[in-house]
């Protein structure tokens, strides 16, 4: 079976490359590293060396033997662009997304200059959505990377937002999530910078996803804005949820 997200956007996860490196600002209170020393500490055999980037190709064929259709969150554990993978093994990868059709595949990066280096190189099926994730002014060029490869869902994870974006260029942009940093240390979102990025989704027609606002107790302060949940999603989504 698919292993179950918590994650409000996805459904599961499938991590054939763990571990990672901090790349910008919201790197510094990395969820994935924390549950990473948790996991190496219960003894898990794919966190042995903790957060350090590892490849795992006894995990690659999993989605071919999930049936049901799944929203799935590639690499929540790691950046498959990241420097240390091979090339080779992002081929790999995508070889399986596409060959298990059935699903739909949810990949999120901060390294987009290497994304579109390797744009030509990958088989882009019209089941796999890009993301980039853009957490204040200073790395929106991300963006405009993502804008440029031909993957048929373009998507922005906006989390954790640290500071306002706005003027954001959402032309051939599919989807936007939003959200704060939580956990311990967890740095502030202004609610003003939440409300301008949706007032910005809404003008330009691009689904708006609210996740959460969250801080230490994630819970309590729950994901409502302004009265209410903002869920939505791009159409591919409900086509996955009604097979």
């Amino acid at each position: 079976m698919a292993l179950k997200s918590a994650i409000e956007w996805t459904e599961s996860t499938w991590n054939p490359v763990t571990g990672c490196t901090k790349v910008s600002a919201g790197c510094k209170n990395c969820y994935a590293e924390r549950m990473a020393r948790r996991l190496q500490a219960m003894g898990s055999p794919n966190y042995s060396n903790g957060f350090k980037v590892a490849l795992h190709p006894d995990s690659l064929k999993q989605p071919l033997k999930w049936k049901k259709p799944q929203l799935i969150f590639v690499n929540s554990m790691s950046d498959l662009f990241h420097k240390s993978v091979p090339t080779e093994f992002i081929q790999q990868v995508f070889d399986v997304m596409n060959q298990a059709s059935h699903h739909q595949y949810q990949i999120l990066t901060k390294r987009s200059k290497r994304l579109l280096a390797l744009d030509n190189k990958l088989n882009w099926s019209s089941n796999i959505w890009m993301g980039v994730s853009v957490e204040n002014s200073r790395v929106v060029e991300r963006i405009d990377d993502l804008r440029q490869i031909r993957a048929n869902i373009k998507f922005l994870s906006l989390e954790p937002l640290l500071g306002p974006l706005p003027n954001l260029n959402l032309d051939n942009i599919d989807w936007a999530i939003v959200g704060g940093e939580s956990g311990p240390h967890s740095r502030p979102m202004d609610p003003d910078w939440v409300v301008d990025i949706r007032n910005q989704c809404l003008s330009a027609k691009v689904p708006f996803f609210f996740k959460q606002w969250g801080g230490f107790n994630k819970k309590k302060n729950g994901r409502e804005l302004e009265g209410r949940t903002w869920d939505e999603t791009p159409p591919q989504i409900n086509q996955v949820i009604a097979a």
